[in-house]
């Protein structure tokens, strides 16, 4: 039996071998899998061999393949993984916007478990995790080399289940730990009021499957509010982490008549493709701000890009996060999935947003509302890991009490405020430009 298991190995890491080399030369990319992979397969091979008949206890195949296979990951990129067939289950769960775990958007800089943003109204926002947050422990245990896809299996879990995370933060001395009670996530991604003077608000917190449908909705409901047109509309996507690709174009072809909304390319012509609005003679006429900070990634940093390269929106806030790469879900044997990096995003005008973000028209930094007790709410960029990040209280009542009096106060949000009253000015300026 030993030996027998010994040739199955060999044997399947050499018909991995020969179709990999099989199916490249078929597609004249003989040049991706030169002599010097075929001598490092070979070394692969003899590794797992000599493991499996000489290490101390018995060790078990898939195992050790599937380590191989995490390990040619993370020698790419934080958002390049092998997923297991719960993991893929986990995803589908994830991008319909309901799941169960403490909520929070995470990512791998410079080697470190990093929160891009909290979910607004989610177990972890109310606990008072911040953007920027290092994550270093989790239920105790190092967070060192682990990929984003092992950590979401970790902080998910059952409703009401704890999960202890362990972080570090800036003008902090010391790590703390903070337990969270895991919940249902049901994501509102969309929120809207109307403001003064016929200015709509619309607050998307993240792209999930409804999120364009119930954008539609509330822009119909703020254009049906006292019958009268809009006079202008503030686009809120602050701490926005992003999520669906398909639904952040038709949130931006809700906007615009015509253009280029945002294109993608890649090594391979097969995952080059560009996304055009199409006019539904449905779309808002009055004048739109955008509102961004270093919480707003990916999918939100397309809309934003879209908007400001067509010319429809003015962009406020400060530099978005800068996440702007494709990654393609490859399916595999046994319900397994690699998701691999294969393009990047570009905006119209072929701006890269994979690092550098979108730059505000106007940059305004957010001035951090205190209540009495100095609570304050702060993000944090991906370039600014280290940056200015000030330690916060944990009673998630009084932070979930600030966002609300911030969210039905403008007068505490600067960055609003500013928004607001560009376009209470809007008028003013083009009747100007007609004398």
């Amino acid at each position: 039996m030993k030996g027998f298991f010994n040739k199955r190995i060999l044997g399947t890491v050499f018909l991995l071998t020969f179709l990999i080399v099989f199916c490249i030369s078929g597609n004249r990319l003989v040049s991706a899998l030169d002599r010097g992979s075929y001598k490092q397969l070979k070394v692969f091979s003899e590794v797992l061999d000599i493991i499996d008949r000489n290490y101390v206890e018995p060790v078990d195949s898939k195992k050790l393949i599937q380590g191989a296979i995490n390990g040619m990951m993370k020698a790419l990129d934080p958002h390049s993984t092998f997923m297991t067939e719960e993991m893929c289950r986990e995803l589908e769960v994830e991008t319909k916007g309901s799941f169960g775990g403490i909520g929070i958007e995470i990512t791998v800089l410079k080697d470190v478990l990093t929160v891009v943003s909290p979910i607004e109204d989610t177990p972890a926002f109310l606990a008072g995790v911040k953007a920027g947050d290092q994550i270093i422990k989790i239920d105790g245990q190092s967070t060192k080399d682990i990929t984003i896809m092992e950590a979401v299996n970790k902080l998910r879990g059952p409703k009401d289940s704890k999960v202890t995370i362990t972080i570090l933060r800036e003008n902090q001395l010391k790590p703390k730990d903070i337990t969270i009670a895991r919940a249902i996530i049901q994501i509102k991604s969309i929120k809207y009021k109307m403001l003064e003077d016929q200015i709509g608000y619309i607050r998307i917190a993240s792209f999930q499957e409804r999120t364009a449908d119930d954008l539609k909705k509330a822009l119909q409901e703020l254009k049906g509010k006292k019958a009268r047109p809009l006079k202008g509309l503030i686009l809120d996507m602050r701490n926005n982490p992003g999520g669906l690709l398909a639904q952040s174009i038709e949130v931006s072809d809700a906007f615009l008549k015509s253009g280029t909304i945002v294109s993608t390319k890649g090594r391979i012509k097969s995952v080059e493709s560009k996304a055009v609005a199409t006019d539904d003679r449905d779309e808002p006429n009055c004048p739109i701000v955008v509102l961004v900070n270093e919480g707003t990634a990916s999918a939100a940093e397309i809309v934003s890009g879209a908007l400001q390269d067509n010319g429809r929106a003015l962009i406020i806030g400060t530099q978005t996060f800068g996440k702007g790469s494709v990654q393609t879900v490859i399916p595999l044997e046994e319900g397994a999935a690699l998701k691999l990096t294969t393009a990047k995003y570009y905006t119209p005008k072929g701006r890269s947003i994979q690092a550098e973000g979108i730059t505000p028209d106007i940059s305004v930094k957010y001035v951090k509302p205190a209540d009495e007790n100095g609570l304050e709410n702060e993000t944090i960029r991906e370039r600014d890991l280290k940056g200015h990040i000030k330690a916060v209280g944990e009673d998630g009542k009084k932070q979930s009490e600030l966002q609300k009096r911030v969210f039905d106060d403008v007068s505490q949000d600067n960055q609003l405020r500013t928004a607001l009253d560009i376009l209470k000015s809007w008028g003013i300026f083009q009747n100007s430009k007609k004398m």
